[in-house]
């Protein structure tokens, strides 16, 4: 070892970290010591390239799922309470850099110190942007002086402007255009809602790494909307205000019914690990739940995360036909996490975990708070009967429907996405996004709708001010192991049959028409257009009923694209033609959008991959599910946004044998209810 690598770790050892109550998993975030090393260890292996190396990502290099899964049943089999040590797979981070201008992907063996792999990406497609690297960018915007000539044309104060850099995407150009942003710039002015304050018309374009401004266009005169009644602070707001509730409260007085290891989180009948990424923000591994019949966890979800989230702007005006946006590989879905309020974004019973991202000089960023996970209930009604044919009288049995949440949310400029994972005592995973923020408005001359008379795509919400119509597509990686790792999908279609004869007074009914996908071209699915139970099945398992075991997903609001195959954003996007596609196990097919998403040509996408057709029946599969909305903007929505929710459901289908929460046992009921009359 080299005497400035040994250095660096001497300055690793003086950093004070937060200390592990567990034994490493591994399938735990990187840790802040971790970030350091792979930042020595890359400056080592790149030792006269300080000035010109810049780390896009680090995240773990997820394990060999066999040998993971090897080692978890293994050490599941040891005795208890001290089982004598087994060394777990190796420990590696992935790591894109910009060192030179050029694209390196490395991988760093955290057990041995040293790189793996180095290999140099030279083709089409950027890895994200980082904070560092877009903050530099808007800044220098104020140091050029065709764009403060502008400011000063419009009359506006340049201390009361700020500036937000936006990817440009691709559309069709055959020449690579280096890394460059384009920024577009709002004003403050008495408000904190700059996205309802454009400076419209302006187009500077820079070189991210140059540093440079490489193009510059003022094209025309458009109003800025007004700042008046746009500020969403609670303490700016003035009467009249709306009824006031009074306090609602969760009281846990004997505290949570989950316990957290590290990454391990247990709570009544499931299992399960979390952890966090700067890319994709929380991934869900591992997921197992308890089966009272058979006395043991049975599996049921490997790995699942938010994979890639496709916003294209539906404007074609020359400063917003670029905006088709892909938040979590040119952005970082993680990376824009935000910290959550403790009794706003949460209730009164959670607990909170915080996370660390690497900046772009390697060096751990932590966000408090990151997540946070509470026991719900909510009112709601798990199972219930009142029989009323008894002679003796009346029996009711109701038990309330208690479950688990870890949220997370992630501020991507102007949109917040409320992400919840929630497990239910059923068995059930039920996914939620929820969509808050701000709209992206555009600057317009018109004050009234009469006064349009040209396509303004979008919706004019208040003077001088057009919500642009735009979609949300967010697809998910689910690689279940319903019971093992071989599954199958299976697509069971409700199909009307008449009756011909005169079996029945009765005309028609349905029946159910099961097809298993063989290849992966059968599992790809627009839905909507036809009833159907789509579900993962072992086809290796059975009940004593002979029924194969299963999870059924069960889609929430179904939305597709709606632009066509040969436009540029649709192709970079083609992942979200289908809701369904289903793809063998690959460690290296887990970002449907392709690895390098900046300026990318949909050359390595989930819908690439599949043009493989490659067997999928009775194999280790991954399901993808894309949930969509098209947003058309109204008035209710300036000038913030009240959340709008869609989700998924993943729930046992024949896994168990009866009802799992048969014997579940009703929450404590000795509490006074003083609207009670019982």
């Amino acid at each position: 070892m080299s005497h400035s690598l040994k250095f660096f770790f001497f300055l690793l050892s003086t950093i004070t970290t937060i200390p592990l109550s567990h034994q490493q998993h591994p399938l735990d975030s990187l840790t802040p010591n971790e970030f350091i090393r792979v930042k020595a260890i890359v400056n080592q292996s790149h030792p006269f390239s300080s000035n010109n190396l810049t780390f896009q990502y680090i995240g773990l290099n997820e394990p060999d799922k066999q040998a993971l899964i090897s080692w978890l049943e293994k050490i599941s089999s040891l005795p208890t309470p001290q089982p004598p040590p087994l060394p777990p797979p190796p420990r590696e981070a992935f790591v894109m850099a910009r060192i030179n201008h050029k694209t390196h992907e490395l991988v760093i063996d955290l057990s041995l110190d040293r790189v793996v792999s180095d290999r140099v990406y030279d083709g089409n497609g950027y890895p994200s942007l980082t904070f560092e690297e877009q903050n530099n960018a808007n800044r220098l915007v104020f140091e050029y002086a065709p764009f403060l000539a502008s400011i000063a044309k419009r009359g506006l104060k340049v201390e009361e402007v700020v500036c937000g850099s936006f990817t440009i995407g691709w559309f069709g150009e055959t020449k690579r255009k280096g890394r460059i942003v384009r920024v577009m710039c709002y004003y403050l002015d008495g408000t904190v809602n700059l996205y309802m304050r454009p400076i419209e018309a302006i187009t500077v374009t820079i070189d991210l790494e140059a540093l440079k401004v490489v193009h510059f266009k003022d094209r025309l005169m458009v109003p800025v909307p007004k700042g008046d009644g746009t500020d969403y602070r609670e303490s700016s707001q003035k009467p009249p205000f709306g009824p006031e509730l009074k306090g609602i409260t969760v009281v846990q007085p004997d505290g949570p019914s989950f316990t957290i290891d590290g990454g391990r989180v247990r709570w009544a009948n499931w299992d399960f690990h979390l952890s966090f990424d700067a890319r994709v923000g929380p991934i869900v591994s591992l997921a197992a739940v308890y089966d009272t019949e058979k006395q043991q966890f049975r599996r049921v979800m490997y790995r699942g995360f938010v994979s890639e989230l496709f916003v294209p702007y539906i404007d074609l005006t020359e400063e917003w036909s670029y905006r088709t946006f892909f938040d979590a590989g040119e952005y970082g879905y993680g990376q824009c996490a935000v910290p959550l309020q403790p009794l706003r974004d949460c209730p009164a019973n959670a607990v909170f975990m915080g996370a660390f991202v690497a900046g772009r000089d390697g060096m751990p960023i932590e966000i408090p708070n990151v997540f946070c996970i509470f026991e719900r209930n909510a009112g709601n009604v798990m199972w219930r009967h009142t029989e009323t044919m008894i002679p003796a009288g009346l029996v009711t049995e109701v038990r309330p429907d208690v479950s688990l949440v870890v949220r997370m949310v992630s501020t991507v400029g102007n949109y917040d996405y409320i992400n919840d994972w929630e497990f239910k005592q059923t068995g059930s995973i039920k996914v939620t996004v929820g969509l808050s923020g701000l709209l992206e408005v555009r600057g317009t001359k018109y004050t009234h709708k009469d006064q349009i008379h040209e396509e303004v795509y979008g919706t004019l919400l208040a003077e001088n001010t057009l919500g642009a119509h735009h979609d949300h597509f967010l697809t998910y990686y689910l690689d279940l192991d319903v019971d093992g790792e071989s599954n199958s999908f299976v697509k069971s279609k409700l199909q009307t049959v008449r009756v011909n004869d005169q079996s029945s007074p009765r005309k028609s009914y349905w029946k159910v028409v099961s097809e298993t996908a063989k290849t992966e071209s059968d599992a790809k699915l627009k839905l909507g257009s036809e009833s159907a139970d789509l579900l993962v099945v072992n086809p290796n398992k059975m009940t004593k009923m002979g029924n194969f075991v299963g999870y059924r997903l069960i889609p929430g609001s179904i939305t597709g694209p709606l632009l066509t195959d040969d436009d540029y954003p649709q192709i970079r996007g083609a992942f979200t033609k289908y809701n369904v596609w289903v793809t063998p196990y690959n460690k290296s097919e887990k970002w449907a959008g392709g690895t390098y998403v900046d300026q990318s040509r949909g050359e390595d996408t989930l819908a690439t991959w599949t043009n493989r057709n490659r067997r999928i029946e009775n194999k280790d599969i991954v399901l993808w599910y894309t949930l969509g909305i098209h947003h058309v903007p109204y008035q209710e929505d300036f000038p913030l946004m009240p959340t709008i929710s869609t989700g998924f459901e993943l729930r046992p289908a024949n896994f168990f044998e009866k009802n799992p929460v048969l014997k579940v046992k009703a929450t404590n009921t000795n509490v006074r209810w003083p609207n009670c009359t019982l």
